[in-house]
């Protein structure tokens, strides 16, 4: 499965310590250099950027050469976003990951499938790979905004 990659859900990931997660349920990982310069930026957290500084080797930088159309400049969205779009298009993706709702629904207008940082969670927590509560403890202590409510929803829908 090929998944691209948006800046904020590399991010989170990063920050409670599960970027590892992307390449046990993916075999391919590109994201768009929009989003490699993000990571990079001197705004995003210090373990973000010595992560992007040194990326794995699973991770591929690429650029997309589909060129935004008029819809997709018209949204209110960042470069990632866009990039990310574009190349899921050109590469035919498996999913994308997003979690800025109005990349999720221009992505899913244009027939892709967008995950979220939340997404890549319960897959990775019914593959095995992680305890969705503990998982969901620490993306709570970031600046990820989720509500004790759907914490406790997506809780109980992995326990069943």
């Amino acid at each position: 499965m090929i998944v691209i990659a948006d800046t904020g859900p590399v991010n989170y990931l990063i920050a409670f310590g599960h970027i590892d997660l992307l390449p046990k349920l993916y075999s391919t990982v590109p994201i768009p250099s929009a989003v490699r310069d993000e990571l990079h930026d001197a705004g995003a957290p210090d373990p973000v950027r010595r992560w992007i500084h040194s990326p794995p080797e699973w991770l591929e930088i690429r650029q997309a050469t589909l060129l935004p159309d008029p819809e997709l400049l018209r949204l209110r969205i960042g470069p990632g976003e866009r990039e990310a779009i574009l190349l899921a298009q050109e590469i035919g993706a498996d999913d994308i990951i997003l979690d800025d709702q109005l990349g999720r629904r221009e992505a899913e207008r244009r027939k892709l499938h967008a995950v979220g940082t939340l997404g890549v969670l319960r897959a990775a927590s019914r593959e095995g790979f992680l305890n969705i509560r503990e998982a969901l403890g620490r993306l709570a202590d970031t600046n990820f905004y989720i509500t004790q409510e759907l914490i406790d929803k997506l809780i109980a829908q992995e326990e069943q």
